[in-house]
Formats: C-alpha cells, sequence, structure tokens
C-alpha cells in the first residue's frame, strides 16, 4: 500500500522529548515501511521519515490552531495531486480536509473527549475512526469507533533492574496527571522520586502552579526536566515503580507500556484505559488513592521485571499494532470501494 501519515506540526517525528502522538506516528513509520509499505509522512521538516514532507521546518511551539490548519491543507492538497491508497490523519484538522482527498481517510483520536471536535468528528461519517482504548470509545458513543492499542519496538526499551530505588513520574506536569499526588505517595514511605516533565502553564490555574512548585522542593524529589531517548528508557528502567494518580479520564497513556517493557511496574489509579493497560499483579497494580499507592510502592521487593516485560512485549508491540491499522486501512479501502459503487474498485485486495 501507498500510504500517508499525517502528524501534528508542533513536535517532531520522532520526538526528542514530550511528545506521546509523535512518538507512536514513528513507530508506524518505521513498521509501516518494515512490512513493505511505501509511507509518506506529513510532520516538521526535522522529522525523520523516508519520504518526507512539510510546511514548517521546525515544531510550531506552543501549539497554533492556524498553523494545524496551513499544516493540514498542505498536506490535503499534497495528496490530492498524488495516488495513496489510504490516509492516516493523526491530528484533528485533517478531518475537515478529508473529502476531495482522492483516498479512504482514517483517523486516530489521541485525545480526551471534546464535544466541539466530536461535532466536527459528527459531520465526516464518510471518515474510518480509531479510538486508542475501549474507555476512550466508549466516552465517543455517537462515533464508530475501531480500538487500537499503541505499541513500540521492545528493543527502543532494555530490562531495567530498577536498582535507583526511586519512584518516577513521567509526563506534563499537570492537574489532571496529578504529579504532586505521585510525590506525596513516594513521600509517605520514604522513598525518593524523580519526576521527567515540565509544567504546561495553559492546563494549570496559579493555585496549582503554587502547590506543584512547593512539592518539588520537598526532601528526595528531583526534577529532571524533560527526557526522551535512551535517557528516557535508563530513567524508566532505574524506577522501583512508575506512578500514574491519574485525575482523568486518560486515553491511554503510553507512558505506562515505556514503563512495562522496561520491567518497571506501573501503579495507576484505576480511571481511563489504566484497567486495560495494566495487568494486576504482572506489569503492574491498580489503586484507588495516594495511600494505596504508598502502600504498593512499599511492597514491590519481590516483584517479577523480566515477567512484566515478556508480558508487555507480547501486548504493546508495535508489530502487533502495525498489523492491527492494516486490517483498519484495508477496511477503509474496502468502505470506499462500496461508497464508490463496488469493493473491486479498491486497489488494495487485504
Amino acid at each position: 500500500m501507498k500510504i500517508a501519515l499525517v502528524s501534528p506540526p508542533f513536535v517532531a517525528v520522532p520526538p526528542r522529548g514530550y511528545g506521546g502522538t509523535e512518538l507512536v506516528v514513528h513507530e508506524l513509520v518505521r513498521g509501516l515501511t518494515a512490512a513493505g509499505h511505501h509511507v509518506t509522512l506529513f510532520a516538521t521538516g526535522d522529522s525523520r521519515a523516508p519520504d518526507l514532507r512539510f510546511v514548517y521546518p521546525a515544531p510550531v511551539w506552543p501549539p497554533d490552531p492556524q498553523a494545524e490548519v496551513v499544516h493540514c491543507r498542505h498536506a490535503a492538497r499534497a495528496i490530492a495531486r498524488e495516488h495513496f491508497d489510504v490516509v492516516h490523519a493523526h491530528t484533528p484538522s485533517m478531518v475537515s480536509f478529508a473529502e476531495g482527498i482522492g483516498a479512504p481517510c482514517v483517523y486516530t483520536l489521541h485525545h480526551a473527549h471534546y464535544d466541539q471536535l466530536t461535532e466536527v468528528y459528527l459531520r465526516r461519517r464518510d471518515v474510518l475512526y480509531v479510538a486508542i482504548s475501549a474507555r476512550q470509545a466508549q466516552l465517543e458513543p455517537q462515533l464508530d469507533c475501531q480500538i487500537v492499542h499503541h505499541g513500540l519496538d521492545p528493543r527502543s526499551y532494555p530490562l531495567g533492574r530498577g536498582d535507583g530505588d526511586y519512584a518516577a513520574f513521567l509526563g506534563r506536569l499537570a492537574p489532571c496527571k496529578a504529579p504532586e499526588l505521585a510525590i506525596a505517595a513516594a513521600r509517605a514511605v520514604g522513598i525518593s522520586i524523580r519526576i521527567a516533565g515540565e509544567v504546561h502553564p495553559v492546563d494549570a490555574t496559579p493555585d496549582w502552579m503554587a502547590v506543584m512548585a512547593s512539592a518539588l522542593t520537598q526532601p528526595g524529589v528531583l526534577h529532571l526536566g524533560e527526557t526522551g531517548g535512551a535517557r528516557k528508557a535508563r530513567f524508566l528502567g532505574g524506577a522501583r515503580a512508575l506512578l500514574m494518580p491519574l485525575r482523568w479520564e486518560e486515553p491511554f497513556g503510553l507512558v505506562m507500556i515505556e514503563a512495562m517493557l522496561c520491567g518497571t511496574p506501573v501503579i495507576a489509579y484505576s480511571r481511563g484505559a489504566a484497567p486495560e493497560v495494566v495487568d494486576e499483579g504482572t506489569t503492574g497494580f491498580l489503586v484507588e488513592d495516594e495511600h494505596e499507592m504508598a502502600a504498593v510502592l512499599a511492597q514491590l521487593d519481590r516483584f517479577d521485571r523480566a515477567g512484566c516485560r515478556r508480558r508487555a512485549a507480547a501486548r504493546f508491540s508495535s508489530r502487533r499494532m502495525v498489523r492491527d491499522y492494516e486490517r483498519v486501512y484495508a477496511r477503509a479501502i474496502a468502505g470506499a470501494g462500496i461508497l464508490a459503487g463496488g469493493a473491486e474498485e479498491s486497489s488494495y485486495a487485504g
């Protein structure tokens, strides 16, 4: 197949630090190419792909909605001039350009539910929508979503020994992620904690910013800033556990499978996709509050890290994700053929 992947214009592919969507897109570029498909990536100019197209030579940060529209319009015009079997979009504005591009469009929702975006999606019933968890799909009952869990290359995440004897938090520092509760849980049982990520002021109130600033200055707390690549894998592999005290319906939580692939258990609140991602007792533990989180954190001395990695690799490899998306692409192509008057008109027979 000839496949167009459209990534947001806000972070490079692969990301240098923060960027979950862009990491997934990177895995798709590599995995689909390895499977014999021709992949064209629409992203920023500092991205990596065999066939890269871009408007912006570097990421537009902070995110600008108008820049997203310009980026997607450019992609749509380029796609319409060529022949693609399928277009896979990872940024919302591309949905509005799906008509007239000459190829069926698959769109993966990487975000929490927003009424305004759902209204946009409902106007484009010809797009095939993909949710990244069953919980996310439940929160979009008006959309008929396929479900494809994220996947990563296990080779990028070596098995760690957890010998740093610290708890880890990795992600943007925002109220919905509750890093201050992760700090409180670790401190309650006398375990140091390392925080990787930066504050996102757009997500935070002044009161919460003050709480977070105070939490980061507590004894036993080390703020690392953003981290990525091999450094991120070493950070996760050295951790006793990854803490995820979720205050929101996390659509997936890519960092959870990153930690699991390193053999590091995830201790997460039972919200969002966490119950789908965490295998209780094997790759992590589901808890209800910071007190339960602290209690589990203190009792991990005999945790089977090798077993954790094996289970994560079996469920969340990039190879499995690519196979799942190949099936989604085939369905989108067949559906487009039916709409055009017959599945036989499709250029892809599966």
